[in-house]
Order: C-alpha cells, then structure tokens, then sequence
C-alpha cells in the first residue's frame, strides 16, 4: 500500500475519532490490505494525536484470548499505543458522550520503573523491571461502523483504543502469583465473568514480554513509567450510562467505573 493511501486512511481514522463516528471496515475497501499496512496506518493515526497535543503514555496488547484470535483470524496477539487523551479516573464516570461503541474489559496493568528495549525480554525482566502491578479497566471503542471486524481492521484503528482506567491497588508482582491469581468482574452487582492470568497468553508477564520484544525489534522501546496493558482477562462487556463495573484480583485488590451520558452509536 502506497504512502499517500496509509495517510488517508490514517486521517480518515482519526478524523472518525473526533467527530464520534464510524467509517467502513477497511478490509472490505483494500482487500489486500497486510498487517503491516494495518499497523503503518495506526501510525498516521497516532502522530496526529501527537500533533493534536497529546502523549504517549504507554501500549497495550490486544488479541491475547483464542476466542478471540479465532474470531479475527489471526494466532499472534496485536497492539496499540495509549496516549495521554485515553487515560481516565476512578473517581470519576467516565463520559460515554466521548465514545462511539464501548465495550469494557477487565485486565491487569503493569506500570514500569526500568526502560525495557527489546528483543531478548523474557518474563522475569519483565517482573524486574515493574514498579507495580494494578487492575484496571479498558474501555475499547471501534471507529469501525458495527464493531465488523477483523484483524486488519483493528489494528488500523489502534487496536481498537478507547480510554483506560487504573485502580488505586498497588502489588508487587514478585509477590503475586499473577499466573494463577482469580478474577472476578462485576456489573451493576451482578457477577458476569471470572478467570485468571493464564487466560492471557497463559501469563501475563508473557504477553508483556511478547509486546516488549516484538516493539523493541521495531526501534520502539518500552520507557520508565509507562502503562503496559496485559491483555483482557474478562468477557466484553456493553456498557451504558448508570452501568457500574468492578474487578476484583485476588491477593491484590480491585478496580471500579461507572458510566454517564451516551455513546455515540
């Protein structure tokens, strides 16, 4: 794919951004669209958040799951880049009038207080080089009209970023089981899912060493005090103002949202 059509479709993302709309998948418009065209496409998305006045603040991994994988056709996880316009706050409802079609999930965020530059990375240096580890929630959103589709698709619009929220607990993962340690996820007081670490990339510390390596052989580094999201570990969850959400990990503590207003869709 030529550089003029990635910017085009780069813009056209981000424009669907804030304007709060959707575009068409873009598979079905460039049927021979790669991944590598998807992921130089989220870049064109990212700088123009960056020259909007927005930060890099960190990354995320998405796809971890094998329902989910198999859904999008794709055995690898992907990733996306988490700006500082995404980040949100416990104490306070996140405005649904920001998003377009959220969903939540659940998952653990590691936060870093060493530079990790891949490739190289394994587990345990990930573990070394965490601050702390902490529940949180992402509230994915898609500029793809209907939430249709595939990995392509998603990767193009940044892995489907939405906003995050951290919660307030603070483990030290050499002191968690992180593999092995029980979700719960909650809304409205009702238990919808539970799960544990391994359901992500049978650990989560794994995943986050996959995204170090697979950015770090892209001259992309991972820097002190970034968020790295794990990957989800809960069901994906509709929300609509009044929901409230909670997530619980044992031997760490939890993390809670509540919505107002209404999406864009």
């Amino acid at each position: 794919m030529d550089q003029t059509t990635i910017e085009r479709h780069g813009d056209e993302l981000y424009d669907a951004l804030v304007a709060r709309r959707t575009v068409e998948p873009l598979r079905l418009r460039e049927p021979d669209i790669t991944i590598d065209d998807a992921y130089r496409i989220q870049q064109r998305m990212i700088a123009r958040r960056l020259a909007a006045g927005e930060t890099v603040v960190g990354k995320k991994i998405g796809v971890t799951s094998k329902p989910v994988q198999d859904m999008l056709g794709v055995f690898q996880p992907d990733f996306g880049i988490l700006t500082s316009g995404m980040v949100r706050g416990e104490d306070e409802p996140i405005d649904l009038s920001d998003l377009i079609q959220p969903k939540a999930e659940a998952e653990l965020a590691f936060v870093l207080k060493h530079d990790l530059v891949g490739p190289g990375i394994t587990p345990m240096d990930v573990i070394r080089a965490t601050d702390y580890v902490t529940p949180c929630f992402e509230i994915v959103d898609s500029r793809i009209t209907g939430w249709n589709i595939r990995i392509q698709d998603t990767v193009a619009d940044n892995a489907s970023c939405g906003v995050y929220v951290l919660g307030k607990a603070k483990g030290d993962p050499r002191r968690i089981d992180l593999t092995l340690a029980g979700m719960l996820l909650e809304k409205n007081g009702e238990l919808i899912s539970t799960s544990a670490g391994a359901a992500v990339q049978r650990a989560p510390a794994t995943a986050v060493a996959w995204l170090a390596n697979t950015l770090g052989a892209l001259g992309i580094p991972f820097k002190a005090g970034e968020v790295i999201l794990s990957g989800s570990q809960s069901v994906l969850v509709p929300v609509a103002g009044g929901d409230r959400l909670a997530c619980i990990v044992g031997g760490l503590g939890g993390c809670r949202v509540s919505f107002t207003g209404r999406s864009a869709a």
